[in-house]
């Protein structure tokens, strides 16, 4: 029996090998999949950043520049701490002490309606919650090992966060003259091309987080504006919750409604949830449909059914972080893929003329021609001539 020749086998092996070593590459990402996430973090970051440091290079040093953006980074968490912590401590405190008066004034409200009253007689929900609001108190205790194990963690991942800024901040410094370097190892227009799509991609991310900023200032602001008005305490450290929490897409602002309307739910209830429910539901369609829609529109414009695919996917691979993150990464593969079609010279063909309306055949049919003066007759000659 004849063995088989080596050219029929060659493909066989070849097919073996590409898998073998996909399988490895997925493996070693696996692996790697913690440092993997901190180069892209400071990747987004180093981006976000580039904004202010482009602006401060024209006047200083790109050093300097780094240098000023990032103390600025680190000046507002501080900051943002300090007009926090101080606040919820205070008010946690005085919750405990007063949780016993707002459980009675909660059995009062009951036994006073007669729906109410009802219920509580079927289920004792009044003296439930009397027995665990005088527990309120002595739970303090428990409450501070968990925020002393929750600062163990956030001091366990100094690590992290120091090294996510190093990265940003080479990145920052020195990532535009490696993309340079790396550009002279490929032909001149696909190097052009890919130059133009790392830019624009830039363009649409910087631009993102801006807008985004911008969205999640004008919402902690009213907000705060609101919570004065209605009496609500510590407005200031609402309105920075809020803030945080409008910077994830579709949700966030939904969330910290929810948070800020079991606050209010303390204070003056229920005038104060009412209004806070009211003005919640009516800011918040103004931001999905009139404020939101704009900056996704100058910033990246991305179809709004790739926004809530986008967010989806990133939620389920990294949380909250992807979910930020989502929407430039989708912005930027739509520039990688129109490039891409440029190059490939993948145009869409034209929609039927039944399809189309009146104003686009309008504007496909030629203008008519003029006609041409007419020519007045030759003048006859007489016979003398």
């Amino acid at each position: 029996m004849a063995s088989p020749e080596p050219s029929a086998t060659r493909p066989v092996v070849r097919t073996v090998l590409i898998v073998v070593a996909f399988a490895l590459s997925l493996y070693l990402i696996y692996l790697l999949r913690t440092p993997i996430g901190w180069l892209l973090i400071a990747a987004f970051l180093a981006v976000a950043l580039s904004g202010p440091v482009d602006a401060l290079d024209r006047r200083m040093r790109r050093g300097f520049a780094i240098a000023i953006v990032y103390l600025g980074l680190l000046i507002v968490p501080v900051a943002l701490g300090w007009l926090i912590v101080p606040p919820l401590v205070t008010e946690g405190n005085h919750l405990a002490d007063k949780a016993p008066d707002y459980a009675r004034d909660v059995s009062t409200f009951v036994n006073e309606n007669e729906r109410l009253r009802r219920l509580n007689e079927d289920y004792d929900i009044t003296t439930k919650l009397t027995e665990e609001a005088s527990k309120l108190p002595g739970k303090l205790g428990g409450a501070a090992g968990t925020l002393r194990d929750l600062g163990l963690g956030v001091v366990n991942s100094v690590f992290a966060l120091v090294t996510i800024l190093i990265l940003a901040a080479f990145m920052l410094g020195s990532a535009q003259r490696w993309i340079q370097s790396g550009l002279r190892y490929l032909p001149e227009d696909r190097a052009g091309r890919l130059e133009r799509v790392l830019r624009r991609s830039s363009a649409a991310i910087s631009n993102y987080v801006a807008g985004a900023l911008a969205q999640a200032t004008i919402a902690g602001v009213l907000s705060y504006i609101v919570l004065r008005i209605l009496g609500v305490p510590f407005a200031a450290p609402l309105a920075v919750i809020i803030f945080f929490l409008d910077l994830i897409p579709l949700i966030g602002a939904t969330i910290g409604a929810f948070v800020v309307g079991i606050v209010t739910l303390f204070t003056n209830f229920p005038t104060a949830t009412i209004a806070w429910a009211i003005w919640s539901i009516v800011y918040q369609q103004v931001e999905n449909n009139l404020i939101q829609p704009q900056i996704q529109k100058r910033a990246v414009n991305i179809n709004p059914f790739l926004v809530v695919v986008s967010v989806l996917f990133g939620s389920a691979l990294l949380g909250v972080l992807g979910a930020v993150v989502a929407v430039p990464v989708a912005a930027s593969l739509q520039i990688a893929a129109r490039e891409y079609a440029d190059y490939r010279g993948i145009e869409p063909r034209e929609p039927p003329q039944e399809e189309l309306t009146e104003g686009e055949l309008a504007e496909q049919e030629p203008p008519p021609e003029e006609a041409p003066p007419d020519e007045a007759p030759p003048e006859e000659k007489s016979p003398e001539e």
